[in-house]
């Protein structure tokens, strides 16, 4: 044994990490729209949740990533605790997955020659040329990511190699052999030390993965990695749980002391079984074995096969002890707590739902700022001091939302490798700036009220019906902008336009209405200011909406359609624009031609 021997050793773990870690952000990144999708399906049947959890981790290689957006997604409210309980235990058994992948080392040259294809040393550079191909030759929409997955898989057994060919090298020197036989005679050196390496390496399959490296060289026994497997379950959910711990909603951080509840009951129970099992004298044929990557990721399976299916009853009961563990404050959670708790760093590596938190935030800032103008209109009208401070404490919700999901975005801009996530994300960056406005809007409507309340003004009649119309409107509009952001929807994005057209027509006309009020006497000149500067605010909100709109059809279209989008419409190119945009002016000035007939009345309704 020399320090190059070493050397290459710990060369082939980075490979054989870093391609693990590749092939599962391709995975991730190519499969998370439809990962986010089946996991918020997830029915309260455990049996189901069991599935998920152990589909999700095979597919994504990564039990840790799975419990994560498990604990993200209780945070968000659209998993409970009790959902996620069958989707952990899953998770621990689709780990399993990736060791009886590697088994395929045991594949010799004596096999067959299509059993020769599946051997690490042919699949290696197969995996590696067709990556390379796909990411340099290909272009279409998926091809970097199924490219990376293909890359990462032929580094992985690369790494595994390089590593069997080093410990090669490094069993003439007697030294991990004499250690492994150590670890035969003291299970719990053995079990520390896999619980020490998969807590280093952050990965249970990672783990497993060195030692099945290991057992290619004929240096291990069964009797000294039974206990080394069962350490290896503790140390990858330690990691898990510290994740789900920091910074998240309480049941999130439930979902972490699950997963070591679970692990520890796991441990417990493989140890009491091997300790029966060998005083009974069943295991004497197998206690001595020499193992080989196979035996290893079948004795992993069958540890995680039984425990799950001996442990699932006792899920109500993890539930519970969770619950002990750490305990909730009733009382405490604020209005939108749930919301935010879902904007997760932990979501950052699965970027749709991510975004998908970032969406649900910034419905909440629209909805609240939607439901302000409308308690604003009714402040215009008869101001009420309970309604008042709805709308305040609205407004600072909608701060908060909004100072809270801009420095999340932030900090996911760096994470993104899809051009898709990027637009997406581009987009909400100039929405969060839009919803936060047309809260500001209605505050401004709301304190022109309470100035009218406190200074005894009223509007007259006739103003009040013009806002009346105008609130028609302008409730219109925000339809049509829900219902595009919502469903990113064209169509009802391009019903803004004309609208808002309309808006900028009708304020101009009520301008010119209300200043001939002014000089007839009919309404006050305090009171005649306090109506311009809400037909601002309104006019302002049509704006904004439009905005949103243009960020729909910008979002959806190519660029440079989009960018020709505003400017085609009202050169009176777009007959569909001109059209609405007729039938609507139409509606509306008639409606005010009506108002102005009517006599004064200065009077509140």
């Amino acid at each position: 044994m020399n320090i190059f021997d070493i050397l290459t050793l710990l060369g082939g773990l980075a490979m054989f990490l870093y391609g693990m870690r590749l092939m599962g952000d391709g995975l991730k990144e190519g499969s998370s729209g439809a990962l986010k999708r089946v996991m918020e399906k997830v029915t309260n049947n455990p049996l189901k949740a069991f599935l998920l959890g152990l589909g999700v981790t095979a597919l994504i290689q990564s039990s840790t990533a799975t419990i994560v957006i498990t604990s993200g997604l209780v945070g968000a409210g659209i998993l409970t605790l009790r959902q996620s309980l069958g989707i952990i235990i899953g998770a621990n058994v689709g780990t399993t997955v990736t060791g009886q992948i590697i088994r395929l080392l045991d594949i010799d040259s004596s096999a067959t020659a299509w059993l020769q294809i599946l051997r690490p040393s042919t699949l290696a550079p197969i995996a590696l040329i067709i990556g390379i191909v796909l990411i340099m030759g290909f272009s279409f929409k998926s091809s970097k990511s199924i490219g990376n997955i293909a890359i990462g898989f032929g580094i992985l057994f690369s790494g595994l190699l390089t590593m069997t060919s080093s410990v090669d090298s490094l069993t003439a020197s007697g030294v991990f052999e004499s250690l492994f036989s150590s670890l035969g005679s003291n299970p719990v050196l053995g079990y520390i030390t896999g619980a020490a390496v998969a807590f280093i390496l952050q990965s249970s399959s990672a783990a497993v993965g060195i030692l099945q490296a290991f057992s290619a060289a004929g240096l291990l026994r069964f009797n000294a990695i039974y206990a080394v497997i069962v350490g290896i379950y503790l140390g990858d959910c330690v990691t898990t749980a510290i994740v789900c711990y920091i910074g998240s909603h309480t049941d999130a951080k439930r979902v972490g002391i699950v997963n070591i509840l679970f692990n520890l009951s796991k441990s417990a129970l493989v140890l009491l079984a091997v300790f029966l099992l060998r005083q009974l004298g069943l295991l004497d044929s197998l206690w001595e074995r020499v193992v080989t990557p196979g035996i290893i990721a079948n004795t992993n399976s069958v540890f995680n096969l039984g425990c799950a299916v001996c442990l699932f009853p006792l899920i109500t009961v993890y539930e519970k002890l969770s619950r002990i563990i750490v305990k909730g404050k009733p009382g405490t959670e604020d209005k939108y707590k749930e919301k935010l708790d879902a904007l997760s760093p932990a979501f950052f590596s699965t970027p749709a739902i991510a975004l998908n938190s970032c969406y649900e935030v910034l419905s909440s800032m629209f909805n609240a700022a939607k439901a302000n103008i409308s308690l604003g209109f009714q402040q215009l009208r008869r101001f009420d001091a309970g309604k008042m401070k709805v709308i305040e404490e609205e407004e600072e919700n909608i701060d908060v939302m909004a100072d809270r999901l801009s420095s999340y975005m932030f900090a996911m801009s760096s994470h993104l490798t899809s051009d898709t996530h990027t637009a997406i994300l581009d987009q909400y960056h100039k929405l969060v700036t839009e919803f936060e406005r047309l809260g500001d809007h209605a505050m401004n409507m709301a304190q022109t009220g309470q100035t009218l309340a406190q200074k005894r003004l009223f509007f007259s009649s006739k103003a009040l019906a013009e806002l009346d119309i105008l609130e028609d409107l302008i409730g219109r509009i925000m339809e049509h902008t829900e219902t595009a952001f919502r469903n990113r929807d064209v169509d009802a994005a391009r019903h803004i336009e004309p609208l808002e057209q309309v808006v900028d027509d009708v304020v101009y006309a009520m301008r010119e209405n209300h200043l001939g009020r002014l000089r007839s006497g009919e309404c006050s000149v305090d009171a005649g200011t306090a109506f311009i500067d809400v037909l601002g605010d309104l006019e302002r909100v049509s704006d904004l909406c439009s905005n949103v709109g243009v960020s729909v059809v910008a979002r959806m279209t190519p660029t440079s359609q989009a960018h020709d989008y505003i400017s085609s419409l009202h050169a009176g190119k777009d007959e569909a624009y001109n059209r609405e945009y007729t039938e609507a002016h139409e509606e509306y000035f008639r409606r005010i031609e009506a108002v102005a007939g009517k006599a004064p009345v200065l009077v509140r309704s």
